[in-house]
């Protein structure tokens, strides 16, 4: 059985990165709630992937796509998610997400369209309960992202598993139309 996904710093390690194309999804949890976000990045024409102080930078096309979930009692709601401190900011304004709101008022944002990087991008190092996999470009990757992304939006940012289903679904569908990248062969 092939490997589906696995911790994208062990694949580096362990030279198993797909050197074509794959996805990466990296999540970053707030200690003091179940605010988070994650960043899922598509690449493609690898040229080099190098470790720095940060992480791993990819010199290689790379498209992102960016989810947001955002507790009910958050204080910062209305303030624009690209003007919020660091550690809660993606690069949007909320006119440029499409928003979901579950039965527990947990709303959870994610990118209309994906922002594309031409020459290079960093994986940010996790830390604490944070991650980063790769996901390999296999015929069942979009199904195996959208049952990944059900069970992480439920059971580590909080979200009711009927919100989740629907939400993994439309993020499957938005991940094959947005990070997908044109081959020739």
């Amino acid at each position: 059985m092939a490997v589906k996904a696995m911790d994208l710093f062990d694949a580096y390690q362990k030279s198993m990165l797909p050197p074509e194309h794959g996805f990466i999804v990296s999540s970053f949890f707030a200690s003091s709630s179940s605010y988070s976000h994650y960043e899922i990045v598509s690449y493609s024409n690898i040229k080099s992937i190098y470790p720095n102080e940060e992480g791993l930078a990819f010199q290689s096309e790379g498209k992102k796509l960016h989810i947001l979930v955002e507790p009910a009692n958050y204080p910062h709601k209305a303030e624009e998610p690209y003007l919020r401190k660091n550690i809660e900011k993606i690069p949007h304004r909320f006119s440029e997400l499409d928003l979901h709101t579950c039965k527990n008022q947990t709303k959870v944002y994610h990118g209309k369209e994906a922002v594309m990087s031409y020459t290079s991008f960093t994986v940010m190092r996790p830390s604490g309960v944070n991650f980063a996999f790769v996901f390999f470009d296999l015929p069942d990757v979009f199904e195996s992202m959208t049952k990944f992304f059900e069970q992480t939006l439920n059971k580590e940012a909080g979200v009711p598993m009927t919100d989740s289903k629907k939400i993994a679904q439309l993020i499957g569908i938005k991940i094959k139309k947005v990070l997908s990248f044109e081959y020739s062969s």
